[in-house]
């Protein structure tokens, strides 16, 4: 469950079909310090998803997109691994981190939900004053 203050980051890459192999191997596992390096950076629940014909979708949450940003680009080790990792991509210019396709969200159940169960609150309150007090907005004419 994400955080009050928890966005929510989706993008795209496409990977190069003839690596695809190569690129699934690279990620079992990802260099230990890289992993540190991410969770330095305040993204979490960080996943990757491969389609047909290598598309590749990456999600994951952080409080602070902008920042989490900034700490990997200025760090050696996620410099080492995207360039490393760059080869990998199809259209891609510069670090793969960096150059990524943003995705935007259309639908979040938790948030329709929330907001869904705030409604029925304000609703039902809306519906209980009303019904305890049926005479005081009269009073006050």
């Amino acid at each position: 469950m994400t955080s009050a203050s928890a966005h929510r980051v989706c993008f795209s890459l496409q990977i190069r079909p003839d690596l695809l192999d190569e690129y699934i191997a690279r990620h079992t596992p990802v260099w230990p310090e890289m992993l540190a390096e991410i969770a330095a950076s305040g993204r979490r629940n960080y996943s990757l998803f491969l389609g047909e014909g290598g598309r590749l979708i990456g999600y994951y949450e952080v409080d602070d997109d902008a920042a989490a940003q900034a700490y990997l680009a200025a760090s050696p080790v996620a410099a080492r691994w995207e360039a490393e990792m760059a080869r990998f991509f199809v259209g891609l210019e510069g670090r793969p981190d960096q150059a990524a396709t943003p995705l935007t969200e259309v639908f979040n159940l938790h948030d329709q939900l929330a907001a869904a169960t705030t409604a029925a609150a304000v609703t039902d309150t809306a519906a209980t004053t009303s019904t305890e007090n049926p005479d005081e907005s009269d009073d006050a004419s």
